[in-house]
């Protein structure tokens, strides 16, 4: 409980810091908001893996995952900050990881714990998380360039025009996240094929179709994009709904498991 307080608190602290950069506010480069987000990543970690584990074994609930995910999602971005400017990106990805740290420290244990993963498996779910979490950061910066595409085409001059990158950039470093998730996700899938014991029984067939989905809607816009030049707008469409699809997939199957049926 004490570090996803202080992981919470810090999330906060961080997109604070960085909206009052933005206006203007207090003059500091990105360093120490690098720096700080560090730290806080390092304190979420301790936390996330804090509640998946308990003698009984690791507990994949649905609040103890959003949190993992979450932590996941943070360390892309930050290595993502090593290439590409998105360090903006962090007003959307903080707040939301504030309210998934806390969230799991506070609620209640899943009704069933997992123990003897073999090492498949954990390819599997390791493959899945990382999947989630890089195409959480498309979706993120999909949002950003129809923000930013909106602007532009309404001669907006002020805004997110000029705190983001050109938006020829933009939707640059959306297809290169949109590839790394892919690749990713395909992983997870065939990974599941060999190492699930029967991955379309009946409380993982919805997760396992709106995946395959996701995955297919992916591949469509990266397939257009490099045969038919597919971008802007389209790229938006195509991402959004492919994140939408899969995170119902996954999380909208946990939810009713475990919130609303009380299964595992």
């Amino acid at each position: 409980m004490p570090s996803a307080l202080i992981a919470a608190t810090l999330y906060l602290l961080i997109t604070l810091l960085q909206v009052l950069r933005l206006k203007g506010t207090i003059a500091s480069g990105p360093r120490p908001i690098i720096v700080l987000s560090v730290l806080t990543v390092t304190v979420h970690g301790f936390s996330a893996l804090g509640g998946l584990l308990s003698g009984a074994g690791v507990d994949l609930g649905f609040f103890k995952v959003s949190s993992l995910i979450f932590l996941f999602i943070n360390l892309a971005f930050l290595l993502s900050l090593l290439r590409r400017p998105l360090l903006n990106l962090l007003i959307i990805l903080y707040p939301l990881s504030s309210i998934a740290v806390m969230t799991s420290a506070l609620a209640p244990g899943s009704t069933g714990t997992f123990d003897g993963f073999s090492g498949g498996m954990l390819f599997h779910i390791g493959s899945s998380v990382l999947a989630y979490a890089v195409l959480t950061i498309a979706a993120c910066q999909a949002a950003a360039v129809a923000a930013q595409d909106y602007q532009l085409r309404h001669r907006h001059t002020r805004g997110l025009v000029q705190i983001l990158p050109p938006l020829q950039l933009m939707e640059s470093m959306l297809f290169e996240l949109l590839w790394v998730g892919l690749i990713l996700l395909t992983l997870a899938i065939a990974s599941g094929l060999l190492f699930l014991e029967d991955i379309f029984a009946q409380h993982l067939v919805h997760k396992t179709v709106l995946t395959i989905a996701a995955w297919v809607l992916f591949a469509t816009l990266l397939w257009g994009h490099h045969q038919l030049g597919w971008r802007s707008q389209t790229a938006v469409r195509f991402t959004l709904s492919g994140f939408a699809v899969l995170m119902l997939g996954y999380f909208g199957s946990k939810l009713v498991l475990e919130i609303i049926l009380q299964r595992v």
